[in-house]
């Protein structure tokens, strides 16, 4: 793993609370400010009802004032009980100053913890998102994107709004646990039992339904990452879809997973259901328990009117943090789903490169040495050795599954090549020993099916280098033969491109690729048979602008058209992963080969077409 500066150094193997906490960084501030404002808040409010007790009992009857020495130091100083009882409207104000306190406190709570969650989102999508850009190319081919999405979205929000709102609401819980049951015990610990008694009850039948939650989200959260993806792969291939014909298809199994991804979630509802009815039954009961045994201690004599008041006061306040530390439990168990699928993702090992690895020229010959590849246990490439000599042209030929493309993704270190596998080298410098980033900057390549961003032509085409001029671009353009195609449109090099390229032609796409890669002026540049949607005379002449403008550049051409491949220095036939020729276009024309035979079919089905035209 590689940190902002481009060193290595140890992946970090995250747990679930090591990687809470990671995110936290830069939010925790905030987190601690909100809770002491929570706590506050708590306080302020068990204050209330000590001060109703004691005006029923103590000022508007008889009792004797029962208040810590410096609040009775503090009554006697503005005239004693006989000025409270005549002025009681100044134990309203007092309620109201505590009440603006608690205001005061919750307003702050709000504040910094709204702030705290946000920072801590943003760290979590930061961190997300940069993570995901070096993960290695393999991972992304076994991951789904739709899956990945949903992932850093509704996982990330299930995660912040479990911190925000569960994870801080904890500390006020506790202590409101804490402080209702030690004002209750001081009044009366009979009746305080009876109010505890129900405290494991809930924590219990919480714990209960915590693992059956946990599995039930565990299942809505992968359907909806199937959901997504279905969603996901027909909004970027509608075209395909309406060509086809396909919308019925793609109709009926978007309702087939939208059917079970809803019933997973009404499984998950009614275990929820049964979770909150049996938290409202428990919590009945113990409201019923109270009220009657508090009724019958005060006509026994054992409790005053006021303490009485005071006493259901706080047993409404117990009866929330307790219900909420059931909610808690409930929230923590999909909370604990989410972090484990993002746990997934900043666990997987992004690329990684040598501790000295090497920033050469890659202005060199190309040399696959005894090079073996598969993907898991299907071989693709056996024992391929060829050279490319620099400032040529090289072309690759052969059928689909041949492993012409693999060879391309293995030169661009897409996939790493195992040191038992045989060495890719570049001016004799193994390409394992370079740093993984240099050697993509060095190498420009046009896939076949180029993926334009939502942006402009001139954005797409100088996306591969900063502070580009338009002049800059459109010499790059005139080499691919899509200048004049481009200053066609009405905004010319400002027309936006749709998602994934729409807007354009195939032809256009590809071109635009191109030029893309043409802008980074590469050592080496590879056409992964990135001609094929052009027609043979714009194929020829964008080969021969390239051999005009880049005649030093290392050129691979990959194609399945012959006419694209017979000008190049060296032309290489695969066949099933080995290479079964190799030579100049007259060379392979002599043997009479796989490659003569291609080139005699496509010629013979041209002029057939000229002949029909």
């Amino acid at each position: 793993m590689q940190d902002h500066g481009g060193n290595t150094k140890k992946p970090t193997t995250y747990t679930k609370l090591s990687l809470v906490w990671e995110f936290l960084k830069g939010s925790k501030t905030y987190f601690v400010i909100s809770i002491l404002a929570t706590l506050m808040v708590n306080a302020l409010d068990m204050l209330t009802p000590q001060i109703i007790r004691t005006t029923v009992d103590s000022i508007i009857g008889a009792a004797e004032l029962d208040v810590p020495d410096f609040v009775l130091r503090m009554v006697n100083e503005i005239g004693g009980i006989p000025f409270l009882k005549a002025n009681l409207w100044f134990i309203g104000i007092l309620i109201a100053l505590i009440a603006l306190g608690s205001a005061v406190c919750r307003y702050l709570n709000t504040l910094f913890n709204s702030k705290g969650s946000e920072r801590f989102v943003k760290n979590m999508r930061n961190r997300l998102f940069s993570h995901i850009q070096r993960l290695p190319f393999s991972w992304h081919m076994k991951n789904q994107t739709g899956d990945i999405i949903q992932r850093c979205t509704s996982d990330v929000d299930m995660i912040k709004n479990f911190v925000s709102e569960q994870m801080t609401a904890v500390f006020r819980i506790v202590m409101m646990i804490v402080l209702s049951l030690s004002f209750m015990y001081a009044m009366n610990p009979k009746l305080t039992l009876v109010a505890a008694v129900f405290v494991p009850v809930v924590v219990t039948y919480s714990g209960f339904f915590h693992s059956k939650i946990r599995d039930r989200f565990t299942q809505c959260d992968e359907n909806e990452g199937v959901l997504s993806t279905i969603a996901q792969e027909n909004l970027t291939g509608i075209r395909v879809v309406r060509a086809f014909g396909r919308e019925k298809y793609e109709k009926d199994r978007f309702e087939k997973q939208n059917n079970i991804y809803t019933d997973e979630w009404m499984k998950l509802c009614t275990i929820l259901s049964l979770f909150w009815g049996t938290g409202d039954l428990v919590s009945g009961l113990q409201i019923m328990l109270i009220v009657v045994l508090g009724s019958y201690f005060c006509v026994k004599g054992e409790m005053t009117a006021g303490e009485f008041i005071a006493f259901v006061s706080y047993n409404t306040m117990l009866i929330w943090p307790v219900r909420s530390l059931g909610r808690t439990i409930s929230e923590m168990s999909k909370a604990s789903v989410s972090v484990e699928r993002i746990r997934y993702i900043m666990n997987s090992e992004a690329e990684q490169d040598k501790p000295e690895a090497a920033t050469p020229d890659l202005r060199g010959d190309i040399e696959f040495k005894h090079v073996t590849f598969g993907y898991g246990e299907i071989p693709v490439l056996s024992d391929v050795n060829f050279t490319i000599p620099k400032g040529t042209t090289f072309g690759i030929l052969g059928g689909t599954g041949s492993g012409k493309s693999t060879l391309m993704h293995l030169l661009n270190r897409l996939y790493d090549l195992p040191a038992e596998n045989g060495q890719i080298t570049i001016g004799g410098v193994d390409i394992a020993d370079m740093k993984g980033a240099w050697v993509r900057e060095n190498i420009g390549m046009v896939l076949q099916e180029p993926f334009l961003f939502s942006r402009t032509i001139a954005e797409n085409i100088g996306i591969t280098k900063e502070n580009l001029s338009l002049t800059e671009i459109r010499e790059a353009a005139a080499i691919a033969c899509v200048d004049h195609s481009v200053m066609e449109f009405t905004k010319g090099y400002d027309t936006v491109v749709g998602e994934r390229g729409v807007t354009l032609s195939g032809g256009q796409k590809q071109r635009t690729a191109i030029a893309r890669m043409l802008v980074q002026k590469t050592p080496i540049m590879v056409f992964d048979d990135s001609l094929s949607a052009v027609d043979a005379q714009t194929d020829a002449l964008i080969r021969q602008a390239l051999k005009e403008k880049l005649a030093e550049a290392t050129v691979i051409l990959i194609a399945h058209r012959v006419t694209t491949l017979m000008q190049a220095d060296c032309i290489m036939v695969l066949d099933k992963g080995r290479i079964a020729e190799i030579g100049s276009h007259e060379e392979l024309m002599e043997k009479n080969g796989i490659y003569c035979k291609i080139y005699d079919m496509q010629m013979t089905v041209e002029e057939e077409v000229e002949a029909d035209e």
